[in-house]
This record gives structure tokens, C-alpha cells and sequence, in this order.
């Protein structure tokens, strides 16, 4: 069995959303290298679909990769939050929204071959629109997008992140019947 062993870490930067820590770890053959790796804390998002088999999509801007792209509702679960709790809370701070009972959809891991982040997905069939959103910076605009549109935002790269690809095929296949 090819097994990497990580035989040590030491922290190279940290804040409060990650660590980058450097890695000694061992190859099947024996080798060493370096690996930086980065900690990283849950990850919850949360979306709903409505009666009309619409779901509630973000449209924001990523600085990083400078472009713009549907996504979930999503953040960091903070000290003594349930992941559910964290999903609910991003859902409506950041759309305005609160959503029905949520049910787990899945879980991902984005970048594992670098980070150790697992972002939890949530949705809910219904929501209740309590009042324009709090964090309202987090996006340019809050839509409900019919579900049977995300394969074809997909495939024109108008849903980019990796959770919300996911997330959203997943749904998708569970509602189209």
C-alpha cells in the first residue's frame, strides 16, 4: 500500500481562519519532503429551494480570482455552533432569509491534496424572507434561480466554487423526479 506518513508539522502563519504549517512527511520509498499544509476551520453553507423548485443563489464578485459567480451562502462555523446552526446563520445573514429545517445534502473537501477543509452543505425546502440582509457586502445581488438551470450555469462557468458545484448537481439530481 503507498501510504504518505506525516511524521511532523510545524506552524508557519497563522490567524484566525487558517494555519499554514510545514510538513515533514515520508514517501513509500522512504524519501522526505516538505509539504506546506493548510488547517482550516468548518465550513457551513446553506441554501433553500422554494415551491417553484427555485433555489436561492448569491451573485458576488471574487477578488482573488477576479470574477463573478453564483454561490451558496456560506462562512466559518464559530466556537460552540453546530455546523446546522452555522448553515442557518450564513443563510440568512448573508441573503435575508431564514431557512426551514435543514437537512444534511454532503459534505466536500475542496483542496485536499493542500488544505484539510471540509465545507458542510444544508438545504431546506422552504424559507421565510425576514428582511434585507445584514451582510449585504457579501454579494451584488440575492435570486431565486430555477433548479433546472444549474447544469447549464455550470458548464458555462457561471457557478465557479467548488461547494457550490457540487452542492447545487447534488440538488439537482435529487429534485428533478
Amino acid at each position: 500500500m503507498s501510504v504518505w506518513r506525516n511524521l511532523s508539522e510545524r506552524t508557519v502563519y497563522e490567524n484566525r481562519w487558517l494555519k499554514v504549517n510545514l510538513a515533514d512527511v515520508e514517501l513509500p520509498d522512504g524519501r522526505h519532503l516538505d509539504h506546506y499544509v493548510l488547517r482550516q476551520r468548518p465550513v457551513a453553507l446553506a441554501t433553500a429551494v422554494n415551491e417553484r423548485n427555485e433555489v436561492l443563489l448569491l451573485w458576488r464578485h471574487r477578488f482573488i480570482t477576479d470574477s463573478w459567480g453564483w454561490e451558496l451562502a456560506a462562512g466559518v462555523v464559530e466556537a460552540g455552533e453546530s455546523l446546522e446552526e452555522a448553515a442557518a446563520r450564513e443563510m440568512l445573514e448573508e441573503t435575508g432569509w431564514r431557512p426551514g429545517p435543514l437537512q444534511h445534502l454532503l459534505t466536500v473537501e475542496p483542496s485536499n491534496g493542500l488544505a484539510d477543509g471540509q465545507h458542510h452543505i444544508y438545504w431546506s425546502d422552504r424559507a421565510e424572507y425576514v428582511g434585507h440582509p445584514k451582510d449585504d457586502f457579501e454579494s451584488e445581488r440575492r435570486e431565486w434561480v430555477p433548479l433546472s438551470s444549474v447544469p447549464s450555469l455550470v458548464a458555462k462557468g457561471e457557478v465557479r466554487s467548488a461547494n457550490a458545484v457540487a452542492g447545487l448537481l447534488m440538488l439537482h439530481h435529487i429534485r428533478r423526479n
